[in-house]
């Protein structure tokens, strides 16, 4: 098997081999078994009748029509004859699309994003500068890999924007619900753990390092930096402020705010968050103090 230039530097930097292990393995690098298995990706060319945008412009004569599932690809991507791309989906250049992956209507592939075997993709979903592993699920509209919320003031008074030019990383076995926002890395990459499931509507920031097997309710909002464990519970509503470490094996109430490091496993609540039972003596005694001040204004 021959590879070219670009196929070779891409395998060099992937930064998380064993995640596209299927990938690499697979034969479908060849572009002569690629032609042979969707020999109407030329005929679909010719009827594509708007012009695609790639960081720039791309004449419409580099992208084809998916022979399984009928979706738009670039030729520069390299996909698995067996990965089923909808109708209105498009996989940008120098993609890599692993065996078996089921890419919904309305998605978009960014540019060089690497997906595993087996992942399957929801209806306008998003993916950018991300790689993802095998046997993950992405639910309808969620979106990956977009700048982070970074930003500076400058000597005019300024608000600069600070550069975000890393990935997000999704290991294995990873599900992520409908409508959450994952951002890419600014000085390390963003990454989800493997067998992690995150529920609706999560925000999770730049530089966000989140273990394997951890579960995350809907509404979590985690700032840029954090640094979750192995095996944590973020109940629903849970807010985390940046650059704050929380130990393996913690378990957190809904609507805690962690504004501080967790270093011992355990369950927390309340804002800020705080031991689970120092957390229940606040609410008994702030029960006391209200039942007396009541009592002390009727007499």
């Amino acid at each position: 098997m021959v590879f070219s230039i670009t196929q070779i530097r891409k395998i060099e930097n992937l930064s998380a081999p064993r995640l596209v292990s299927a990938i690499i393995s697979s034969n479908w690098f060849s572009t002569g078994q690629r032609a042979s298995n969707h020999s109407s990706a030329e005929q679909g060319t010719k009827g594509l009748n708007s012009r695609l945008e790639n960081g720039g412009e791309d004449d419409q004569q580099d992208y084809g029509r998916w022979g399984n599932g009928g979706g738009t690809f670039h030729k520069s991507a390299l996909i698995d004859p067996s990965a089923f791309v909808e109708v209105g989906a498009v996989v940008h250049s120098e993609c890599a699309v692993g065996a078996d992956c089921h890419i919904g209507s309305g998605a978009v592939i960014g540019p060089t994003v690497t997906i595993g075997q087996s992942t399957k993709i929801g209806y306008n979903v998003a993916l950018a500068n991300c790689i993802v592993g095998d046997f993950c699920a992405f639910h309808n509209g969620v979106c990956i890999g977009q700048d982070g919320f970074g930003f500076y003031v400058d000597e005019q008074g300024n608000m600069v924007k600070k550069p975000q030019t890393l990935k997000a990383r999704i290991e294995n076995h990873v599900e992520i619900g409908a409508n959450t926002c994952i951002d890419r890395g600014s000085w390390r990459d963003t990454v989800v753990g493997e067998h992690t499931k995150i529920d609706n509507l999560v925000q999770i920031g730049h530089n966000v390092v989140i273990g394997r097997s951890c579960l995350i309710c809907g509404q979590v909002g985690v700032a840029g930096s954090v640094t979750i464990g192995d095996y944590v519970t973020l109940g629903g509503r849970v807010g985390i402020r940046d650059h704050v470490n929380i130990a393996s094996k913690v378990r957190l109430a809904a609507n805690s705010c962690v504004t501080k490091d967790i270093s011992v496993p355990g369950d927390y609540g309340g804002f800020p968050a705080i031991p689970m039972c120092d957390w229940r003596r606040q609410i008994a005694k702030h029960r006391q103090i209200l039942e007396s001040t009541t009592t002390i204004s009727v007499a």
